[in-house]
């Protein structure tokens, strides 16, 4: 025999099953989302998974959201363009891929930036986009921003003659984007910009002498330490913003109770990103440490790096955005978050 209960507001679509009612906690309309993105599911994709599970949950499996990997749906550099076609309703990008698409969004890649601690970091990452400047970035490709990838610090892995010395960069090809690439240009390195998934042969190749990516996730992820020699373990040149963004139409096309089951999720999915980096941390590091050389710079060549290659370029970066918006302006706002953060 069925039994009947009744539920009450939105929470509350009844599903007869022998023996009982189950109801799912969010009701709405059968919807597929999908999620475009590269690489293999990793640390990175870990938060969007978390959301994936939460929202079929909560629905009863009405609302999925699948990550399509691999470039399946579209090329890393391109997921803004697809975005803006509409031809998936997420995306992930990251602001180096394509500068002259997200100009605002490079203030991220400036190096030196008080986005260390990882508190600090969610909080300037999550209220930095509501600045007008970002905004307009996004608006461009009918995007709007839902949650950060809270990227870890930068560090290097390489491969050759390991640079302990400020004056070893000089030469180098690195694989180092934005604000990173030009701290490193100061230093006499040759940044270049090229997709996660090219890294690993340029280096076993030896087109690219070392790569910048989020310690220790992403060289792990792309099996960097494979056709390394040596990491920094100190640098801490910087960091970038990955952020995934949603089709402003299709958010627009949603039952209000899915609008706020997306909200309701956020705490948990940057809950599960920050959880995922320090397990591989934890599992990384002592591979790192007992198959490469570690180099640990002293306070005084750390010292150096930021006067060679911290302020001057964020003056630089500021000059050349004049015309468009006041980069001084997001930067003076990210060490606002951060010292209200701290509670200084």
């Amino acid at each position: 025999m069925f039994s009947l209960s009744v539920a009450i507001g939105a929470a509350g679509v009844l599903v007869a099953s022998p023996g009982g009612v189950q109801a799912a906690e969010v009701e709405g309309p059968k919807l597929e989302w999908k999620v475009s993105v590269w690489g293999k599911r990793r640390a990175f994709t870990e938060g969007i998974e978390k959301l994936s599970e939460i929202v079929s949950e909560k629905t009863d499996g009405n609302w999925t959201i699948k990550l399509y990997y691999g470039g399946a749906l579209s090329k890393s550099r391109e997921n803004l363009d697809g975005i803006k076609l509409g031809a998936f309703e997420m995306a992930f990008f990251c602001n180096f891929y394509h500068p002259g698409k997200n100009p605002a969004w490079m203030v991220y890649t400036m190096p030196f930036l008080p986005l260390g601690d990882p508190e600090v970091s969610r909080a300037v990452r999550m209220r930095l986009p509501e600045h007008p400047a970002l905004k307009a970035d996004l608006d461009r490709w009918n995007a709007m921003f839902y949650v950060s990838t809270l990227l870890p610090q930068y560090e290097f892995l390489g491969k050759g003659k390991p640079p302990k010395e400020l004056g070893d960069w000089k030469g180098m090809r690195v694989r180092a984007g934005g604000g990173i690439g030009k701290a490193m240009e100061k230093l006499g390195a040759i940044p270049t910009s090229m997709p996660a998934t090219e890294v690993y042969t340029s280096i076993e190749r030896g087109t690219i002498d070392a790569v910048s990516f989020p310690f220790t996730y992403a060289h792990a992820a792309y099996k960097i330490h494979e056709v390394s020699d040596w990491f920094t373990a100190n640098m801490s040149p910087g960091t970038s913003e990955c952020p995934v963004v949603i089709n402003k139409d299709a958010y627009a096309a949603l039952p209000d109770q899915y609008k706020q089951l997306l909200e309701d999720a956020k705490g948990p999915v940057l809950d599960r990103q920050l959880e995922v980096y320090r397990e591989a941390d934890e599992k990384n590091l002592p591979i790192f440490e007992a198959k490469l050389e570690k180099i640990v710079y002293s306070d005084e060549q750390i010292e150096k790096f930021r006067e060679v290659a911290g302020k001057p370029v964020w003056d630089e970066w500021v000059a050349a955005n004049k015309d468009k918006f006041d980069g001084q302006e997001l930067i003076d706002r990210i060490f606002a978050i951060a010292a209200e953060v701290k509670g200084q």
